[in-house]
């Protein structure tokens, strides 16, 4: 009995060890890391700092680094393929995509990429499917309010409008607009930093401790993102329902096939259909909301955003940093 004892508490001290061993160091279950820029940041001040962290991933004298998750914002809205030429030679694993509706802050779709440019235009097809449907369900409460008080009038009059605006978005998707103002990329320092210096690219923010694409959180800047960043970009919320609240905003439905936990293929190479009727595990949310925009938790500081939440939040520091 006392064997089999000693050996049941070697074998869960043994279990406890690789149990810890297969977590990166410093990352415990439940952390969440954001990359991209924080509320009340100047964009300037990140594009800066991005430039200085691939400058030190790329330094001769610093140890040498093997292949990295980055964030990549463009200058421009681009369109699949413009995208496609801009990313060549890199292995990207989602884009980043919006209508730029005039005086209007659309929602920002997140598309997973296998193959490119075709993955981009996939997924942009599954936005304009999900902004149809948004468009019939606001038509439908619009005409649900039948009163013609002033509290009715308004919300009416709210909901048309994002009907309109939902029209838009998914005439322009199925367009293949130039939409796509983002990309997550993994590639060695050389590569990233021959990405930076492409027309078109923005900036290339290195992201070396990002092991997991299902814990971590991008956000990247618009590309006309020159000042601060809000705190709330959405310049319009649209009622949630003939209810009382028009602050509530309506959530929006996902878009875009599930991403698996595995390595994305290179551009060009044929893979597995991302497509949801092949995709197995569990699906990641692949909208932001339009009521979050690009509005996130405020950081004192001016450099990426490097910050850790979750269960162990208090324990890491809880703040931004590297």
């Amino acid at each position: 009995m006392t064997g089999v004892a000693l050996a049941a508490t070697v074998t869960l001290v043994l279990l406890v060890v690789w149990a810890d061993r297969e977590l990166p160091s410093g990352e415990a279950p439940g952390d969440v890391v954001r990359v991209g820029v924080v509320e009340g940041q100047s964009v300037s001040g990140y594009l800066q700092a991005s430039q200085e962290e691939l400058a030190k991933l790329t330094d001769p004298s610093a140890p040498a680094a093997g292949d990295t998750w980055a964030l990549v914002s463009l200058r421009d809205y681009a369109a699949p393929a413009r995208v496609a030429e801009l990313m060549s030679g890199v292995t990207v694993a989602q884009v980043y995509a919006r209508v730029p509706l005039p005086a209007t802050r659309t929602q920002v779709s997140r598309i997973p990429v296998y193959v490119m440019p075709g993955d981009v235009a996939s997924g942009m097809l599954n936005a304009a499917l999900s902004r149809d449907q948004e468009q019939a369900e606001y038509m439908r409460l619009s005409r649900a309010l039948t009163g013609s008080g002033r509290n009715e009038t308004r919300l009416r009059a709210a909901y048309e409008s994002a009907a309109r605006t939902a029209a838009e978005e998914a005439a322009a998707y199925r367009a293949g607009c130039a939409c796509v103002f983002a990309a997550v990329v993994r590639a060695g320092p050389t590569v990233l930093d021959g990405l930076s210096a492409r027309s078109g690219v923005r900036s290339v923010d290195p992201a070396p401790e990002v092991h997991q694409l299902d814990r971590t959180e991008f956000r990247p800047p618009l590309p006309e993102d020159t000042g601060t960043a809000d705190p709330d970009p959405t310049t319009g919320v649209v009622p949630s329902g003939a209810a009382a609240s028009p602050a509530v905003p309506k959530p929006s439905a996902p878009v875009a096939p599930a991403l698996p936990t595995r390595i994305p293929s290179s551009i060009g190479t044929p893979v597995t259909s991302a497509s949801p009727e092949n995709s197995g595990g569990e699906s990641l949310p692949a909208v932001l909301p339009s009521e979050q925009g690009i509005a996130v938790p405020s950081a004192p500081d001016t450099s990426p955003v490097r910050e850790r939440s979750g269960p162990s939040a208090g324990a890491s520091g809880g703040g931004s940093g590297r």
